[in-house]
């Protein structure tokens, strides 16, 4: 098996469970390991806009933990993704930064180098695993359900960091879920904001956002709802009903994460996959 340290980030191990659970069932029927990694902090994202040196400091720590165990991670929460990787190209490019980091990082014993790769969900499974291996452990494939993908915004942009998918037209998502059985289709609203970084400070702004999104997909004649963040499934999911009643829609999408989907197909036990936390309509979608 290939090895990967999870980095959790702080949302899905506190709120989002069912995507971890679903990591850690699925990802070894495809002979991924995943290892835990003691010490691991905030990534520093939310701090960026108060204190840049701060976030950048605390990613790096991070990186330094994995360069300890020389495993390279995988980063489920594009935030977090974005936070490493952008605290990468900084520690390549700043002497100056390198520096103050490293001597801040001395004082708990730990050396960054910029060896530790980083993988999210959705490059590890396209471009690591691979479709076509993929396809060679499905054992239950689903009906052509028509189904909407959202990407999410941290995992498109800024390009200039280097992200995970395309920014104009990513297919990676399209290209697993085909491989399962489902039927994935474009449309307008692919690749708008889920409203989630509004969500504290202007909240109706937020829930307006979310649920124009939805209501999109639901006019449209989406069967299923797929995402592969902890930040936007909390908006889709948990807020699915508030959201609604900002946009004045009774909304009834089924969101899932694309881990939990791909255990099902894989042959992992359903119970195990986190689908009782998920608090969009998705009864129909388990009995068929």
């Amino acid at each position: 098996m290939k090895k990967y340290g999870l980095y959790p980030g702080c949302l899905m191990p506190t709120e989002q469970y069912s995507y971890e659970l679903s990591l850690r069932e699925t990802l070894p029927l495809l002979d991924v390991e995943l290892v835990d990694i003691p010490d691991f902090s905030c990534c520093g994202e939310p701090l960026k806009s108060v204190n840049k040196m701060m976030t950048i400091y605390l990613s790096a720590r991070n990186l330094a933990l994995a360069e300890k165990h020389h495993l390279d991670l995988l980063v489920p929460c594009p935030m977090c993704h974005l936070a490493l990787s952008e605290c990468k190209r900084i520690l390549t490019r700043n002497e100056e930064i390198h520096e103050k980091i490293t001597v801040t990082l001395e004082s708990e014993h730990l050396k960054y180098t910029g060896k530790t790769n980083l993988f999210h969900t959705v490059d590890l499974l396209h471009d690591v695993v691979g479709v076509d291996e993929i396809k060679k452990h499905i054992k239950t494939p689903f009906k052509e359900l028509k189904t909407a993908v959202h990407y999410g915004c941290h995992l498109l942009r800024p390009t200039d960091v280097g992200r995970p998918v395309n920014a104009e037209n990513p297919q990676k998502i399209e290209a697993i879920l085909k491989a399962i059985g489902l039927k994935p289709y474009d449309y307008a609203q692919k690749l708008d904001c889920c409203g989630a970084p509004l969500l504290v400070n202007h909240p109706e702004t937020s829930l307006t956002k979310t649920g124009q999104k939805l209501q999109a997909v639901q006019t449209q004649g989406f069967e299923l709802f797929v995402d592969v963040c902890p930040w936007c499934h909390k908006m889709f999911d948990s807020r699915q009903t508030k959201a609604g009643e900002t946009v004045a829609t009774k909304l009834q999408v089924p969101v899932v994460y694309l881990t939990q989907l791909l255990g099902v197909a894989l042959g992992a036990d359903i119970k195990k996959l986190g689908f009782n936390l998920n608090q969009s309509p998705i009864e129909k979608l388990l009995l068929e």
